[in-house]
């Protein structure tokens, strides 16, 4: 059971100050936090590309470079790259950089994204939303596959057996996909035998469990092994020494975001009813003290399947030191706790 930390490196107005950090000073910070969460024992981090002025990273790739140096054993991933509106050939250029200056550690989450913005930014059409990430995983998947590739599309310019550079030091370079609950992707995923991540973020988590087995069979059908297979979530939360201290920490940037966004997509109004609601044991937030959110992803391993865990923190912005406590104590108390407890728990499968 690898855990982790994800995050977008938010820049949202401070609830208390109403102040919002330069996007330099918080692209310094989750260097800080990376840096950490090596320090403490935690498996991954994961950085998600953005294009808008409330998000600082637009090139996870270079903020994972510039942390992999500083790094000894923490994974480090894209979560996610918006593989639809970028070009898939320096997308394996970049994470193989990554690959070679973090020597073997770098990973890439395909997705679609939960944002438009990349869209025209880059020149690409919305009518083309689904053929676009069809097409540029074909290609990303060819780039894994072989250092000389030959292939054509739609949307991009064909490639004539060309060589792309630099290698990585993993082969292959591991791809997942990142998925917010599509059957499709999840199904996608099964028959390319690619591990899946599953932005678990609403409802019950135990809801998934079902998109788990389908991806699962998709594999099986395909001729992968489901067994050797990895499965993870992407979840918001936050660790405090208690559990109100964490409750009343997330809970005003958390409800400040989930109203912006909310506003744009047409949710109701996020409410301390509905946070609360949903750190219940049975709810989308693992948000509490360390042995409170151990349960909850020992649940989430032992009921969905999932064999990664990545905590999604802050949502909005919080104080940095108040972040990289949460680290410090998701990697020193809540990891060992999960790791020993799974263990024990499939000796008896």
């Amino acid at each position: 059971m690898e855990i982790g930390i994800s995050t977008f490196v938010e820049t949202t107005p401070d609830v208390n100050t109403g102040k919002t950090a330069p996007h330099s000073q918080r692209i310094r910070e989750v260097v800080e936090e990376i840096v950490l969460a090596d320090k403490v024992g935690l498996d991954i981090f994961g950085v998600g590309e953005h294009h808008r002025k409330d998000y600082a990273a637009s090139s996870p790739a270079v903020i994972l470079a510039a942390a992999a140096s500083q790094t000894d054993r923490i994974r480090l991933t894209s979560a996610v790259t918006v593989l639809s509106s970028a070009d898939p050939v320096r997308v394996y250029q970049d994470f193989s950089t990554l690959d070679g200056i973090s020597n073997g550690r770098a990973e890439i989450m395909a997705g679609r994204g939960s944002f438009i913005e990349s869209f025209p930014l880059f020149g690409n059409d919305l009518q083309d939303y689904d053929e676009l990430f069809d097409e540029k995983l074909d290609l990303l998947l060819k780039l894994q596959a072989s250092e000389m590739v030959t292939w054509s599309g739609k949307h991009r310019p064909s490639i004539n057996n060309r060589g792309i550079y630099p290698r990585p030091v993993q082969d292959p370079l591991p791809i997942w996909i990142g998925s917010g609950g599509n059957a499709e992707s999840a199904v996608r995923a099964g028959i390319l035998g690619l591990p899946l991540c599953l932005a678990i973020i609403g409802g019950s988590p135990v809801q998934f469990a079902p998109l788990v087995q389908l991806y699962k069979r998709a594999a099986a059908q395909a001729g992968h092994f489901p067994a050797k297979l990895a499965v993870a979530s992407h979840s918001h939360g936050f660790v405090a020494e208690t559990t109100e201290t964490a409750a009343d920490k997330f809970f005003p940037s958390t409800q400040q975001a989930m109203n912006v966004l909310g506003k744009e997509r047409g949710w109701g109004h996020y409410s301390r009813a509905s946070f609360d609601a949903a750190r219940s044991f049975e709810g989308a937030l693992y948000v509490g003290d360390p042995r409170t959110v151990a349960d909850k992803i020992i649940h989430l391993r032992k009921h969905v399947g999932v064999t990664r865990f990545m905590l999604h923190v802050p949502v909005g912005s919080m104080p940095h030191e108040d972040v990289m406590k949460a680290i410090e104590l998701l990697g020193k108390e809540v990891a060992p706790i999960v790791r020993s407890e799974v263990a024990e728990w499939e000796k008896t499968l």
